[in-house]
């Protein structure tokens, strides 16, 4: 029996789950943010501005729909150089009830910039959740946060020097960077070093292409690099958030992920042209189908019945056995999936 990792209907919608307009610090409006987006075929577009929750369904029409969000930025004390110095944990926070207005963990002492008080919800104003640059306390933000309607984002470990003994306390995140258009081009980049990390300490975490866009129109330099394939039945609030929450979706630089699926230990992966595709695994049991003389491929097959058999010994105290498929271009670009583990593949 065929099994599709990615749903076999739906459409594909593509999205941005981070970017910044003049509500916080970023140079386009919301409204301007819509039309750049949706001028290059972007269907979702999630506000994140910084500390600052603000709803845009006036943006909302049969092409376009905006998703309500927010970021929040904890720093470390700071006790000696300059603010490069500083660690710090970014996260978002989007919202899966398209009416919320009001986030539980809203810090109106951490409110940045201050001009960013008259777009928030009355009764927001009087929320101080405390937090404090501690793995404790950002698991605290992360369950208030998930209880209240929310999926969290781990974003970009590398630009906020984050470290393994830090990044693996943390619990309950949905989704991690893997890719930051920002960062990249800036000089961060992220790898998928958290993510596998997280993944093999039992966190069920998905792999997040974005952009964390501020710049100014007339250069775009941190637009447009990374984005989110939403595969769902209709453009729709309640639809795009349960295909997110699901992981119905891949991240991509480049490359299409067409079909995803799996017959009888044999998983077929279907993209645009490709130079390699790589499955990895929680162990070394990974397998990579790369182009012959430089020619694009747009097919790769891989023989998973050993894997998954060998997967049916594992001891308890091992590693969730998952899969994952990164899809490469001739430029270097990628696509990433999420996991899938064993119990998905039978």
């Amino acid at each position: 029996m065929t099994k599709h990792l990615l749903p076999e209907k739906g459409n594909y919608y593509k999205a941005n789950l981070h970017v910044h307009t003049t509500i916080s610090d970023g140079s386009l409006t919301p409204e301007e943010i819509k039309e750049e987006y949706k001028n290059r075929g972007y269907s979702v577009v999630a506000y994140t501005d910084h500390e600052a929750m603000v709803p845009h369904k006036d943006l909302d029409d049969d092409e376009f729909l905006a998703i309500t969000a927010v970021e929040l930025a904890t720093n470390a004390e700071l006790t000696h150089g300059a603010y490069s110095y500083r660690e710090t944990c970014h996260m978002n926070l989007y919202a899966k009830d398209p009416n919320k207005t009001v986030c539980a963990v809203y810090s109106k002492s951490r409110l940045w910039p201050a001009h960013a008080e008259q777009y928030i919800a009355d009764e927001m104003k009087e929320i101080d959740f405390k937090r404090t640059f501690t793995p404790e306390s950002m698991n605290e933000v992360i369950a208030a946060a998930n209880a209240d309607g929310f999926l969290v984002s781990y974003n970009h470990p590398v630009w906020s020097l984050n470290h393994y003994p830090f990044y693996s306390k943390l619990k309950g995140v949905w989704g991690v960077e893997v890719y930051n258009t920002g960062c990249v081009r800036s000089g961060y980049p992220d790898t998928v070093q958290p993510l596998d990390d997280l993944l093999t300490l039992g966190e069920n975490v998905f792999p997040l292409a974005t952009d964390d866009a501020h710049g100014k129109k007339d250069t775009f330099w941190d637009y447009f690099g990374g984005w989110t394939m939403i595969k769902a039945d209709k453009l729709d609030y309640v639809t795009i958030m349960t295909a997110l929450e699901n992981g119905d979706f891949y991240s991509s630089t480049g490359p299409e992920i067409h079909d995803l699926y799996i017959e009888d230990g044999i998983l077929t992966v279907k993209t645009s042209p490709a130079v390699s595709v790589e499955v990895a695994t929680e162990r070394r049991h990974n397998r990579c189908v790369r182009s012959k003389d430089g020619v694009p491929h747009t097919e790769a097959v891989f023989d998973l019945k050993s894997y998954i058999a060998d997967s049916e010994h594992k001891l308890k105290t091992d590693p969730p056995a998952y899969i994952r498929v990164t899809v490469t271009d001739a430029q270097g670009n990628k696509a990433y999936s999420r996991a899938y583990y064993v119990s998905e593949l039978q």
